[in-house]
């Protein structure tokens, strides 16, 4: 069960690269989904995070696809506004290719177009996405029952629903501000940690 980690855009470069140090042997990925960084930006947080000792097999880069394969990292993620996912994959046909869906449609489109995993959301009401209905947990397990790739759930997901969330067939689960705003990042995906392996403690 994989745990994605998304930057929110609220932490500086810095300190998103350092939470990321301390917490990477509990995370399966980190997304760099930062709208506003310029490819320089995003090209100095992959250094930095290196040099912390995050694998660059760990990391995920939103949109620019040029920097994810000059970085050599572990994959690109895709939304509305990207390239076509069947172009990049025809292009860098071993790249690992992350399509952002909202619907069954999507998902058809993202699977027919060579996308390895999609990210579906937003399951619950969040903050992030303020006066946008949630999808909910049945519209996620008619995703998962007829998806042929991994699904990623992301959205309003918290220790007290997460086990739900897994219940609906998903592949893992992506977390923004759970963990980057907690308290404790530490503690805060220790506890995501321990609820996706079903037991206490425990790394991914």
């Amino acid at each position: 069960m994989e745990l994605h980690l998304i930057s929110n855009g609220k932490q500086r470069m810095e300190e998103f690269c350092d939470i990321a140090s301390l917490i990477q042997d509990y995370v399966s990925y980190f997304h760099i989904r930062e709208r506003t960084w310029t490819a320089k930006d995003i090209y100095e947080t992959v250094k930095l995070l290196a040099a912390k000792g995050v694998p660059l097999s760990k990391i995920i880069i939103n949109d620019r696809i040029d920097v994810g394969v000059a970085m050599k990292v572990a994959g690109v993620q895709l939304a509305y506004h990207s390239m076509p996912t069947s172009l990049v994959k025809a292009t860098f046909p071993t790249i690992r290719i992350g399509s952002s869906i909202h619907s069954l449609e999507d998902l058809k489109i993202a699977e027919e177009s060579g996308a390895n995993f999609v990210l579906y959301g937003h399951i619950f009401e969040t903050t992030s996405k303020p006066g946008l209905p949630a999808k909910g947990l049945t519209e996620l397990r008619n995703i998962t029952k007829n998806a042929s790739i991994p699904v990623i759930a992301i959205g309003g997901i918290k220790p007290h629903n997460i086990r739900k969330v897994i219940e609906a067939g998903v592949a893992g689960v992506a977390i923004m501000s759970g963990i980057l705003e907690a308290r404790n990042p530490l503690e805060a995906v220790k506890t995501y940690s321990s609820i996706l392996l079903g037991k206490k403690g425990g790394q991914l």
